[in-house]
């Protein structure tokens, strides 16, 4: 663990616990008169929503909802809501619901509060201050968009996915509430639990920079420090524990608790962090194949790992030890090792793919795959190995189950 610097940027308020979104009136009541409600067409019409406005309104706030959220987050969908609710003139946005209705509530606060297009502010620290408030109440356990200072969307003009990244977007108030994730399919706890675990690992691995003065004032993900370590290393264990009892016994509140603590943990961690290769090399596959981004990371996880092991090994071995997969005596290698195996058989144990040609990437596109991977700057930057196409090739080759040893690599 990192001890000579650290950086932490969270919520001002995050309230975990079960039952903790009837909250919601209370906490939002400082806030302002009039809340936008950013949802999806399912959570719309659940009786959630019908108490979440109700409680809103017994607290003086009047309350409209745009619940059209749609997947990967189109950039017509955020300019749509802007539009139709700006003369409502909310005073917060509260998103409900996965990764999506959150990033959305933050993009069209963003929007509400300063002038488009969206695309001037693509990249980092170009948010220029403070927002409308912004409330998170998640109700998937993986993307940790209630504590990040991050908002991905799909632009028609660009290729992949493009982030914005700023402090100013971390939410102001963040609900989890356990039981709101009981109806996640499984099929979504796997691979959104996946996603938490990579956040929590890629962070915890992530290259470790020098201490500079403005180290926190020029890069949103700085890498390894003292106090994502925290996080991450408490993540870890309570998501590897408790996901395949998540998975396979949705109603169980204890596996679930801990399941969304372990979530949101990672995303405190890899908030200040960053995530590295398993989430840069996902970007263009998710562009070709149209799965979900929790579900590329899951698969690529262990193999970027493993082409990882040769430097992070101290690292992958320190996480070992505190989810009891290796003995204490182990050197690091081994214990590296024993991490990725046991990563594995997690994964296949919740039917996560193994190989990316069972999500549909196909073997003509590996070299563009690499390529592209390359344009997601800040998190090749942020892997603890240096990263080129030719190195991406080959942990894309051992993915698809084409190379034997990711780590046969051209630097």
């Amino acid at each position: 663990m990192r001890l000579d610097f650290g950086v932490t940027r969270a919520p001002q308020r995050l309230i975990f616990g079960p039952g903790q979104r009837a909250a919601l009136g209370h906490l939002a009541r400082d806030l302002g008169r009039r809340a936008l409600i950013c949802t999806d067409e399912r959570l719309g019409g659940l009786q959630v929503v019908n108490d979440l406005v109700a409680d809103l309104e017994a607290h003086g706030i009047s309350v409209e909802i745009f619940s059209e959220t749609q997947p990967e987050l189109p950039l017509d969908c955020i300019v749509g809501c802007v539009a139709r609710y700006k003369d409502f003139g909310p005073d917060m946005v509260i998103g409900f619901g996965g990764g999506s209705c959150i990033d959305l509530a933050k993009l069209v606060s963003l929007l509400l509060t300063f002038p488009g297009p969206l695309s001037s502010y693509y990249g980092e620290f170009k948010v220029p201050g403070p927002l409308h408030p912004v409330i998170a109440i998640p109700t998937t356990a993986g993307t940790g968009s209630e504590a990040t200072p991050v908002a991905v969307l799909a632009d028609p003009e660009r290729v992949m996915k493009v982030g914005i990244s700023s402090p100013q977007l971390i939410p102001h108030t963040s609900i989890c509430d356990p039981e709101l994730t009981v109806s996640c399919p499984k099929g979504l706890t796997a691979i959104s639990g996946a996603d938490a675990l990579a956040h929590a690992i890629e962070g915890f691995a992530a290259v470790s920079r020098e201490a500079t003065p403005n180290l926190a004032t020029t890069r949103v993900f700085v890498g390894k420090n003292t106090l994502s370590d925290i996080y991450a290393l408490r993540a870890i264990p309570l998501i590897y524990d408790h996901l395949e009892t998540a998975v396979s016994q949705p109603s169980n509140i204890h596996a679930r608790s801990a399941v969304m603590l372990g979530s949101t943990l990672a995303g405190l961690a890899f908030g200040t962090a960053g995530t590295a290769a398993a989430h840069a090399i996902q970007y263009p596959i998710g562009a070709e194949t149209h799965t979900a981004h929790g579900l590329g990371v899951g698969v690529l996880l262990p193999f970027t790992m493993r082409f990882n092991a040769s430097v992070a090994a101290k690292a992958y071995a320190e996480i070992a030890w505190e989810i009891g997969v290796a003995p204490t005596g182990a050197n690091d290698a081994s214990a590296a090792d024993a991490l990725i195996d046991a990563l594995s058989t997690l994964f296949a144990r919740i039917d996560l793919p193994r190989t990316l040609d069972k999500i549909g990437v196909t073997p003509g596109s590996l070299d563009s795959i690499a390529s592209l991977s390359m344009n997601a700057a800040r998190l090749v930057e942020n892997n603890p190995r240096p990263l080129s196409p030719e190195s991406i090739r080959s942990i894309l080759d051992a993915a698809m189950g084409t190379s034997r040893d990711s780590e046969e690599t051209v630097e």
